[in-house]
């Protein structure tokens, strides 16, 4: 396939690290790294956003999720992603499951692991398959620093890429929260941007335990050499009630 089909590709692997709309807890929905966190069991959550690019390039991303407990706690998501790249248009589907090996706390590492893949919507090729293991290490109760490594196999080209992510999420008041992040892919690539790093950072906003919006600049998020502006919104269902000590605390 083309260049426009492997960006869009590479676009939904970003975007389900994406971190940045889960929980303030957990992954950060629009952003690409993730949290080792996962929600509490039984709650759920829809994540949305839309990116624009400088070069006109376009995603609408609709992502919801919810936590079981089949056998161990199990946050399963399905993320469809509507793209417009070089012109071109498509929609992907990619399924995915996370679950937590080490709870994080502050001072020591928690660890979790998510794999899932992509098909096309429109024809029903399997697109990539993923495998990434999430890191966090709270420094405090309203600073982490979010660490992830993983493998990821483009279909359409038949090639595999070990894949990279560091991040920091800073919950600096009671309703706003920072995130900096940089990631990407490693492995042979006839594009040359594809396998450099990529960056993004944003603010979220809050207000209570339901609701958060992101408003988020990146570059080079799916592989292109462009900027990026993404606005995304967060809302979660039902609001656990085994949480009075964070809804006080306030911590991440």
């Amino acid at each position: 396939m083309g260049w426009a089909v492997r960006t869009g590709i590479t676009a939904a692997i970003a975007a389900l690290g994406a971190f940045a709309g889960q929980d303030a807890r957990a992954a950060n929905g629009a952003y690409a790294v993730d949290a080792a966190d996962i929600s509490e069991v039984g709650s759920c959550k829809v994540e949305s956003w839309l990116s624009a690019a400088s070069n006109t390039d376009f995603s609408a991303v609709a992502n919801p999720s919810c936590v079981v407990d089949p056998f161990r706690p199990i946050e399963l998501s399905l993320q469809t992603i509507r793209a417009r790249s070089d012109g071109d248009w498509s929609t992907t589907v990619a399924p995915k499951a996370k679950t937590n090996f080490v709870p994080t706390g502050i001072g020591r590492w928690g660890l979790s692991a998510y794999g899932g893949g992509s098909f096309d919507a429109a024809t029903g090729d399997a697109l990539s398959a993923f495998v990434v293991i999430p890191a966090t290490f709270r420094l405090s109760e309203t600073m982490r620093i979010n660490v992830n490594g993983g493998w990821l196999w483009d279909r359409t080209v038949d090639r595999h890429y070990l894949t990279y992510g560091i991040g920091f999420d800073w919950k600096f008041t009671d309703t706003l929260q920072w995130t900096i992040e940089a990631y990407g892919q490693a492995g042979a690539s006839e594009v040359a941007s594809e396998v450099q790093p990529r960056f993004q950072t944003g603010v979220r906003y809050r207000p209570n335990e339901i609701f958060s919006i992101d408003v988020i600049y990146g570059r080079n998020i799916t592989g292109e050499n462009a900027n990026w502006i993404t606005i995304g919104t967060t809302y979660r269902f039902p609001v656990p009630e085994a949480q009075p000590e964070h809804r006080r605390t306030g911590h991440l």
